[in-house]
């Protein structure tokens, strides 16, 4: 088995793939629209399945707010350097909600950004 994608509902579409390929730098990989069943498809991400696990954004036509909830947490990201990643994301209007540094009680640095719909991403600093 292996990780193909998640599944994220936002409330604009194009917001949300401007925010993944323009802020994050992820690849618009494949579009799908369902007009009949009401909803649109965006799959984006650093790499197509299998090598790499993407992240759809569905839209459902009419749907204009959410609720995140309790049980979701945030998706990951690991990146070489959180802190040059958080300025290029900053500049690029994101909005960090934890600044970058280690995490408490470790050494692994880290930064929390959130996406236009409310979902956090854990920036997480690998070699």
């Amino acid at each position: 088995m292996r990780l193909l994608h998640t599944m994220l509902r936002v409330t604009d579409l194009q917001r949300a793939i401007d925010f993944y390929t323009r802020v994050l730098g992820m690849t618009l990989l494949r579009t799908t629209e369902r007009p009949e069943q009401k909803y649109s498809l965006a799959f984006v991400g650093y790499g197509h399945n299998p090598e790499h696990a993407e992240i759809e954004l569905t839209y459902n036509h009419g749907v204009h707010q959410y609720e995140v909830g309790t049980a979701f947490g945030h998706l990951a990201l690991g990146v070489s350097d959180v802190y040059a990643t958080c300025e290029r994301i900053r500049a690029q209007g994101g909005q960090i909600t934890r600044e970058p540094g280690p995490v408490a009680g470790g050494t692994r640095v880290i930064a929390f950004v959130v996406d236009p719909d409310g979902y956090k991403i854990e920036l997480v600093q690998h070699p």
